[in-house]
């Protein structure tokens, strides 16, 4: 097996393995090629997170994708660009709002620069997401649109937080869905479809996507807490900081508030107080990486893979479903 891409997928198939590395290698040229400009100041803030690497684990999934079909077509590379430009974007906004210091091992863009310089660049890459999207036609227009509709929708919920009776884990799986399944979903939809499989093939992908891409946040909130700086590329505990609950904090939550025992009521107390401090924040890892909730959230995240890996059921066997299968395995890897 063969190790490909940043993310870390091993590919049984060489063949296979030759066709995701030359896409991949040809969106990381597509990538730099979309984020130049004229102003060198532009240049530079726009490929700030395209030049510190990433797991380019969208820009895969297109690549799979589009192995159901013509993976030589025209519209795969170009569309794998289309959705990492977004997701980068979405990462100048992301840091804004949580005011991170620390993106993929490098300084945020609003640390390195200021925040007004973020949220603009942030707009720069969404507006050459749009002039790359443009070339492949009104319906791939259409189905980016609803995706990103979704993708600030669940933004926009997680800031708001659940409604009335609502169960939190239950609206926070929601905000997932929305702010990262929607677009994984887009990537391995825009792959088959720019390879022109079938629409079966294609709503198949596409249901496979919004799952692994929810167990891919899923991992990386239990990586936020369980990994160290080299491991997660930005400083664990962000999410905690900032007091946003993931999913191990609402276990925790749940388990304090119905009958759980005063450790957890003690801990839960320690989460929801002020952890500027560096040795709270510290106090309040160490207590939730040895705690059931951790162990709660990280079955989740195999559900959830599961749930991707069983909607590949349709497809024909080979080395690109193969490959799906594997990535699923990969995600909950991550996880521990």
């Amino acid at each position: 097996m063969t190790v490909v891409g940043p993310f870390g997928l091993s590919v049984r198939d060489t063949a296979l393995e030759a066709d995701v590395q030359a896409g991949l290698a040809a969106v990381e040229e597509g990538l730099f090629e979309a984020t130049k400009s004229d102003v060198p100041f532009i240049t530079g803030a726009a490929q700030h997170l395209v030049r510190a690497g990433g797991k380019r684990f969208r820009p895969l999934l297109v690549m799979l994708g589009a192995q159901f079909g013509d993976p030589h077509a025209p519209g795969v590379v170009p569309s794998a660009v289309v959705v990492e430009l977004t997701h980068l974007a979405t990462l100048y906004h992301d840091d804004v709002m949580d005011e991170a210091a620390v993106r993929r091992g490098v300084a945020s863009a609003n640390a390195n620069w200021d925040n007004s310089v973020a949220v603009l660049t942030g707009d720069f890459l969404f507006a050459r997401a749009s002039q790359v999207l443009a070339d492949l036609g009104p319906e791939a227009v259409r189905i980016q649109a609803q995706a990103f509709e979704r993708l600030v929708t669940g933004q926009i919920l997680e800031t708001a937080g659940p409604s009335a009776g609502q169960n939190a884990i239950d609206h926070y799986l929601d905000v997932l869905s929305g702010k990262t399944g929607s677009l994984i979903a887009v990537a391995c939809r825009f792959g088959a479809m720019m390879a022109g499989a079938d629409e079966r093939t294609i709503s198949v992908l596409t249901q496979y996507g919004e799952r692994i891409g929810t167990a891919f946040q899923l991992a990386d909130d239990v990586l936020d807490i369980a990994s160290d700086s080299h491991e997660s590329g930005k400083t664990p505990g962000t999410d905690l900081r900032e007091g946003i609950a993931t999913l191990p904090v609402l276990h925790l939550r749940a388990l304090a508030e119905g009958g759980g025992s005063p450790e957890d009521r003690a801990l839960l107390a320690l989460l929801e107080g002020d952890l500027d401090d560096d040795a709270r924040l510290a106090d309040a890892l160490a207590g939730l990486r040895s705690h059931p909730a951790m162990v709660q959230a990280r079955r989740d995240t195999v559900r959830y893979a599961d749930e991707a890996r069983a909607m590949l059921e349709p497809l024909a066997e080979g080395p690109a479903k193969a490959a799906l299968s594997d990535l699923c395995a990969a995600v909950v890897h991550r996880a521990g």
